[in-house]
């Protein structure tokens, strides 16, 4: 059995127990950290909290009485810890520890923690700033007012001098708009870490920021955590929950990492996505549990005009050993997605009660930049997932999202409006209690999708079934058990796919050029 060490700090690490478990291990260990007992687990990914800075360790996994492997490393070192009540701030729940807080991160040198002990420290926004590294004890809570009048408004773009360029501050589903500053947020930042065993709590209800939520009320809502233009961040155990809007939404932001954190927001809360990478590059998504209210992780690059401007896909993202649990989808990509998305894989992870697994959004109009290539998903276990997967080139989305020219099946000209999906990989996948459908694959019949491989899955449908729309496009009729649908596919693959034990009558194949069955 393989241990590696994922990560580290000067005060914590984590460690992955590669026992062949999706998210959860496959038996109890014990790990012992130079030679004591430190802590026991369950999880392959499992964060180490309360290490000494600048000290070698070596973590040992033992399965009962018998040692099953061994990892070493050394914490970084650390100058100064700045305790943010030394600062004036309370955690009595009560008191406005908003500028104390944040004259604690300005004043944090290099090499230094900003260290949070337990208590409830109420605030509105915090700015993070380079070479700064943010620890939340246990017992610690970060929790927002909701008072929108209190919050910073980024206004959506500010031209440049000589009107050649622009500054994009505020973003709203894909368009710059004016926005509300994040409640822990970043900009032009670099090298930064929050970690610990403490909540994030953006404090949202049906009662503020839930209330209408569509409605641009001064600014659009605040994400709990927005970073944009930012390099080199790290989320590490943290918990993050009651988002107002987005949880996490880094914005055009590079080499980033999703540890071992929690998002969690009630299953009826508006737009309350986990995870909205947006126009990112190198995206790290390990051991991360979802628990929301709308797509545990959406992937985007901006609706048509952040696209066509900017022309910067969200790529090269990794999803491994995460938990999606209670949201509309898994892992979405799209609808605002203008930019592409590129080189993404999802393995070893648990999806729950969500209502697809994989869901591409896309639809006429997104661009020619609008392109998905090489999208990967193996060794996944979906459970009551409604329908573990939907590609559909049609989503309803926008004002003109029902006119003919984004609904109709007819052939349009490909022209500099026409989004392509490229190449997707389905393998050792097994789906159970699914309802709705087992697969739905809906092309655009002048941009087919070029190529799907599907490669040992195995789906089967719950007992009572519910019925439901497999995709959100005019012209699709709600199904139960419906099978594997496939229409406007250059070249579909398909290898020992097992859907309920039925052979042919549980596939249809509506224009599809190639199909090769194994």
């Amino acid at each position: 059995m393989e241990i590696i060490n994922i990560m580290h700090t000067a005060r914590s690490a984590t460690i992955e127990i590669k026992d062949g478990g999706k998210y959860f291990t496959k038996c109890p260990y014990t790990i012992k950290l130079n030679g004591k007992e430190f802590t026991t687990t369950e999880k392959t990914i499992t964060s180490l909290f309360g290490l000494k800075p600048d000290t070698k360790y070596l973590a040992e996994v033992f399965a009962g009485e018998e040692k099953v492997g061994e990892v070493s490393f050394q914490t970084d070192y650390e100058f100064v810890s700045l305790d943010v009540t030394r600062f004036g701030a309370k955690g009595d729940g009560e008191q406005d520890d908003t500028h104390y807080i944040q004259a604690a991160i300005m004043a944090c040198p290099k090499n230094s923690r900003i260290y949070f002990p337990a208590g409830t420290y109420r605030i509105t926004s915090l700015f993070l700033k380079s070479h700064i590294r943010i620890e939340l004890a246990k017992g610690a809570e970060i929790k927002a007012f909701t008072d929108r009048t209190k919050f910073p408004i980024f206004p959506a773009t500010f031209q440049s001098y000589d009107e050649e360029d622009e500054y994009n501050l505020g973003t709203w589903e894909g368009n710059p708009l004016p926005m509300f500053s994040g409640v822990i947020c970043g900009i032009d930042a670099e090298d930064v870490v929050i970690y610990g065993e403490g909540t994030i709590n953006g404090n949202a209800s049906k009662e503020d920021w839930w209330n209408n939520p569509k409605v641009m009320n001064i600014a659009f809502r605040p994400r709990l955590f927005f970073i944009s233009g930012c390099k080199n961040v790290t989320l590490q155990g943290v918990k993050f929950c009651n988002s107002p809007s987005w949880t996490l939404h880094p914005y055009f932001s590079d080499n980033l990492r999703f540890i071992n954190v929690t998002v969690e927001n009630p299953a009826d809360s508006p737009n309350t996505d986990g995870l909205d990478p947006e126009s990112c590059k190198n995206v790290d998504i390990l051991g991360v549990r979802f628990s929301l209210g709308d797509d545990c992780i959406a992937v985007k690059s901006g609706k048509i005009y952040m696209g066509r401007k900017h022309k910067r896909p969200s790529e090269n993202i990794n999803i491994r050993q995460c938990l999606m649990e209670n949201g509309h989808g898994a892992v979405t990509l799209g609808s605002e997605m203008a930019g592409g998305v590129v080189n993404l894989t999802v393995e070893d992870c648990i999806f729950r009660h969500t209502d697809r697994g994989l869901r591409i959004k896309t639809r006429r109009g997104r661009g020619k930049d609008a392109i998905l290539s090489n999208i990967t998903f193996r060794n996944l276990t979906l459970d009551h997932v409604m329908t573990p997967l939907v590609v559909n080139a049609f989503y309803f989305c926008d004002p003109d999202g029902r006119t003919e020219y984004v609904q109709s099946r007819e052939v349009y000209p490909v022209d500099d409006r026409t989004p392509s999906i490229k190449k997707m990989v389905f393998e050792n996948m097994e789906c159970t209690n699914c309802h709705v459908a087992a697969a739905f694959f809906d092309g655009l019949p002048e941009q087919k999708i070029e190529e799907i491989i599907m490669k040992n899955i195995s789906i089967s449908y719950a007992e009572n079934p519910k019925c439901d729309v497999p995709a959100m496009s005019d012209g699709v009729e709600p199904s139960t058990k419906r099978g594997l649908f496939a229409r406007n596919v250059a070249k579909l693959t398909m290898e020992n796919v097992h859907i309920e034990g039925q052979d042919g009558e549980a596939y249809e194949f509506i224009g599809v050029d190639e199909l090769e069955q194994k």
